[in-house]
């Protein structure tokens, strides 16, 4: 199939993907070392030049050389005509760069809001309990009328309902222990740069699956060199993309060619000590989310880190080379070819152990969506440059990336926390009016006031710099007082 993306080739020809069964999904394995990363910028490069948009997380920071012409070299030039590839050529390829960071791409946010409670938990490790607390934040909020933005709003919200849970009644009664636990565990967020991430403007889907005016489909690549040192944000972050897709992207069915093609690197950061719940949630987007044209590319070292719930939907499989020197590993080297549609001429347990850097075995699904035989074969070299772009051509890319524009500088609507700042604010000073109208009676009355207006007006204070947002209203009033 001569119209589809060229993976590599043997003697026996040239092995494509197709792209009608390309939201089948699909998997890239292997030990670090034997050539995933340079099978994912192939795939890139063909689902960008069939107009599919996509989305690749850039986790040991080598792939944004996408965006630049390759060099050329002996070894790809005899790599080229091994396989027969008659029509290469060295070049970039239309690239956005993104970061949660904000520092080598444009600023990628979401709202608290748009995360939910349930990702929430994961992120943060919560309990049953502290989870049913997170839930009636969520439930408060939209009850209110409030937004919630970003992680001051969150912190206000729970502080709020911690402090007034008399006031509010059973239906919102938390305990406070769960309350402080999540704001520690809120704190722990912040020094890990979450605070960057849950912000506005919020990230719009659209953003992520443009084409260029040549018809190329944009390349979006997220670094993620340090946020992977956060795996819970990174593999979080990722999941909630995911479900935002699922959730907005209309039912296609199956589509000549993908809407977006979205590569999980390090994908086991995903399963890796996930709740049941989670995980079948991830089952369920993984499954469901073909439906909307959208492919989903896990990789990995081991088929063996995918559950088998999701790895039975992955129906185009590109397997490098695994080494087999403990039991274990040898299971894992039994489990990948057994996943593999058998090909007589050829022994996958064996092949596995044996391929060189730049080898690998795939199938891929022909027509009706049926596996094709394992092929052993080259994998292709990339038109594009192996390796990172220097800081002067990222630059470069992002003076020319309209994103920029969109989400470079951060906002701060009102939402939660100026709304409960303002309500407590408010109460204190229906306090301190209700103290001194009884002041005034009791001295009316002629009975004596053993306390002072002021020394009231300070004392309700103090009372009220025991909670987060009173603290907040103390500094406000007394300047720097209590300022770090």
């Amino acid at each position: 199939m001569e119209n589809g993306i060229l993976i590599g080739g043997n003697a026996s020809g040239k092995v494509y993907l197709n792209p009608r069964y390309a939201n089948r999904h699909g998997l890239v394995a292997g030990a670090t070392g034997t050539g995933k990363t340079v099978t994912l910028q192939c795939l890139a490069e063909g689902f960008s030049d069939l107009g599919v948009p996509v989305f690749l997380a850039d986790v040991k920071g080598d792939i944004s050389g996408l965006s630049q012409p390759g060099k050329p070299h002996p070894k790809v030039d005899e790599r080229v005509q091994s396989i027969g590839i008659s029509d290469y050529q060295q070049r970039g390829f239309p690239v956005a760069l993104w970061d949660l960071f904000g520092k080598k791409g444009t600023p990628v946010r979401a709202t608290v809001s748009e995360m939910g409670p349930q990702l929430l938990s994961r992120l943060l490790d919560l309990n049953e309990t502290q989870e049913g607390v997170m839930t009636l934040v969520f439930e408060f909020a939209d009850q209110e009328g409030m937004l919630l933005l970003n992680l001051a709003d969150l912190r206000s919200t729970l502080q709020y309902l911690a402090d007034n849970r008399k006031a509010l009644g059973s239906n919102y009664s938390v305990p406070a222990a769960s309350v402080n636990a999540i704001l520690r565990r809120l704190l722990v967020l912040e020094r890990e740069g979450a605070d960057h991430f849950f912000n506005e403007p919020a990230l719009q889907l659209t953003d992520f699956m443009q084409t260029t005016r040549d018809g190329r489909g944009v390349i979006n690549l997220l670094a993620a060199d340090t946020l992977i040192n956060s795996p819970r944000v990174y593999s979080t972050f990722l999941l909630w993309l995911l479900s935002e897709l699922f959730e907005n992207l209309p039912e296609l069915g199956d589509p000549d060619k993908p809407v977006l093609v979205f590569f999980f690197d390090e994908a086991h950061l995903l399963f890796r000590d996930a709740p049941k719940a989670l995980l079948e949630k991830i089952e369920q987007v993984v499954r469901l989310i073909r439906s909307k044209g959208v492919g989903v590319y896990f990789v990995t070292q081991s088929p063996a880190d995918i559950p088998d719930a999701v790895l039975a939907q992955l129906g185009n499989r590109v397997q490098h080379a695994l080494r087999a020197y403990t039991p274990a590993e040898r299971k894992a080297v039994r489990v990948a070819a057994q996943s593999f549609r058998e090909n007589p001429a050829l022994d996958t347990v064996t092949a596995i152990s044996e391929l060189g850097v730049g080898e690998a075995l795939v199938s891929t699904l022909q027509d009706k969506g049926i596996p094709g035989q394992v092929e052993r074969i080259l994998v292709r070299p990339p038109c594009s440059r192996m390796g990172a772009a220097s800081d002067a051509e990222r630059q470069a890319v992002l003076a020319h990336d309209p994103n920029q524009r969109r989400y470079r500088d951060a906002v701060d609507p009102r939402s939660a926390h100026e709304i409960l700042t303002e309500r407590t604010a408010a109460a204190l000073a229906q306090a301190e009016e209700t103290e001194l109208e009884k002041r005034a009676q009791k001295g009316r009355s002629g009975g004596s006031s053993r306390q002072s207006t002021s020394e009231a007006f300070f004392k309700s204070l103090a009372r009220a710099a025991g909670s987060s947002l009173g603290r907040q209203l103390f500094r406000g009033l007394l300047g720097s007082l209590l300022k770090k």
